[in-house]
C-alpha cells in the first residue's frame, strides 16, 4: 500500500517506521515547511494519507487530500466543533475519513469495557462517576479527545448524567479533570465511588507505539472502505 504522511513529528516518524516494517511504501511526507507537496504527483499516488497535526490545520489538510482523491486517516482532535458537520457531509458525498481520538488497540478494548460498565452502573445510583486524564506537557488541548469519547460513552449510558464538564461539582454532570506533566503518553482513569467502595478502571499507555500501530492498521482498513469510519468499524467490540 502507498501511504502519505501529513505531519512529521514524533508520531509521524513512528508511523513511518511501523508502516515500512509492515511492507508499505511511504510515497510522500508533508510537514509545515513543504505544504506545496500536496500538489505533487507523489502525494496523489497515495492510497491513504495518515494525518497527525494540530486542530487548527487538520480540516484544511483533509480538504487538500480529498481534492487529490486521497483517503485520510486522522488522529487530530479539536476540529469537530467547527467542522464536524462539514466532514459528515463530505463523507456522505463520497469522501473518506477514518477518524479516531485514539488508535490504540488497548484503548478500543478499554472503551468497550467503559460502555459495558456504564450500562451496569446506570442501575446503581449510589455510585457517582468521574474521570481524569493525564498527558505530556506538550499537549495543549483539554480534555483529550480520548477522554471526550469516553465521557460521551458514559453520558450516553448513565441517565443521571446530562453531559460532561470540566471543573464542576454539579452532580448532574460527569466531571472530567486533566493533568499535564512530563512526557506521559496518556493515562485515562474512570472512577465509580460510593459510600461502600470504589471501582476504578484505567488505561495507561507505555509509549506512542500502540497509537502508531493502530493508525497503520486503520490505513490498511481504510484502503478498502469508504465514508466516515471509526475504531468501532474496525474492531467489532
Amino acid at each position: 500500500m502507498k501511504i502519505a504522511l501529513i505531519g512529521y513529528g514524533k508520531m509521524g516518524k513512528m508511523i513511518e517506521q511501523i508502516a515500512r516494517d509492515r511492507g508499505h511504501e511511504i510515497v510522500s511526507i508533508i510537514d509545515i515547511d513543504n505544504q506545496q507537496d500536496f500538489d505533487s504527483p507523489e502525494f496523489a499516488s497515495a492510497d491513504v494519507a495518515i494525518e497527525f497535526t494540530a486542530p487548527q490545520v487538520a480540516y484544511g489538510n483533509y480538504l487538500k487530500a480529498w481534492a487529490k482523491g486521497v483517503k485520510v486517516v486522522s488522529g487530530s482532535t479539536g476540529w469537530m466543533t467547527e467542522h464536524g458537520e462539514d466532514v459528515k457531509k463530505a463523507c456522505a458525498e463520497g469522501k473518506t475519513l477514518f477518524w479516531a481520538s485514539n488508535f490504540s488497540i488497548g484503548v478500543a478494548i478499554f472503551s468497550a469495557v467503559n460502555r459495558y460498565l456504564a450500562k451496569i452502573m446506570n442501575e446503581f445510583p449510589q455510585y457517582d462517576v468521574e474521570m481524569e486524564e493525564t498527558h505530556h506537557v506538550h499537549k495543549l488541548d483539554h480534555p483529550s479527545g480520548t477522554a471526550i469519547t469516553l465521557a460521551e460513552e458514559i453520558v450516553e449510558n448513565i441517565d443521571r448524567k446530562e453531559a460532561w464538564k470540566e471543573d464542576t461539582t454539579d452532580k448532574k454532570y460527569l466531571r472530567v479533570d486533566h493533568i499535564r506533566r512530563g512526557e506521559v503518553p496518556g493515562i485515562h482513569t474512570i472512577r465509580y465511588d460510593s459510600d461502600a467502595d470504589l471501582i476504578t478502571i484505567t488505561h495507561d499507555a507505555h509509549s506512542r507505539k500502540g497509537f502508531a500501530l493502530g493508525a497503520v492498521l486503520a490505513a490498511e482498513y481504510t484502503k478498502d472502505h469508504q465514508g466516515l469510519l471509526t475504531i468501532s468499524d474496525m474492531f467489532k467490540f
